[in-house]
């Protein structure tokens, strides 16, 4: 299996990162506007991708697998792409001085390949979204993130 890692500070106090994780409007704010579903374990969240122009270009569906609070945000993905079937998003959290560390862990990926890496670099625009959101009151989620390529 290979997966995708990333690790960002944002300055601010772990509760604010991890209601920004944990719920539904908190995701809304960082990862893509068209966030539905409720936030509690054992329960589904939907995420659907949006051009500009509203066209949607993707969606996927995560269970919540674990909430901790202001410690561990844990998801498992149920539908969207192929390659994303089966794989886990896990949030983990902890405090360094004035900063709160997010250690971004996308499991479980059947394989090395050019899709993964491309989801690799959208993670970690997400990532900056939200420490945007956090940091500066307002992140960068889908239909309005950084366009890296021709697949979004």
């Amino acid at each position: 299996m290979v997966n995708i890692i990333h690790r960002v500070g944002i300055k601010a106090e772990i509760q604010k990162v991890y209601e920004a994780l944990a719920t539904i409007q908190g995701i809304s704010n960082w990862w893509t506007k068209d966030t539905s579903g409720e936030s509690e374990i054992g329960k589904t969240v939907t995420t659907r991708f949006h051009t500009l122009e509203g066209n949607e270009i993707g969606s996927m569906s995560f269970e919540i697998k674990d909430l901790e609070p202001n410690k561990k945000i844990h998801w498992k993905f149920l539908e969207g792409p192929e390659e994303w079937i089966g794989t886990e998003v896990i949030f983990d959290l902890h405090q360094e001085e004035n900063y709160t560390i997010v250690l971004f862990n996308h499991v479980n990926w059947s394989e090395e390949v050019e899709f993964k890496a491309h989801c690799s670099m959208k993670w970690a625009i997400f990532m900056l979204s939200l420490k945007q959101l956090i940091e500066n009151g307002e992140g960068k989620p889908s239909p309005h993130d950084i366009k890296i390529d021709n697949w979004n």
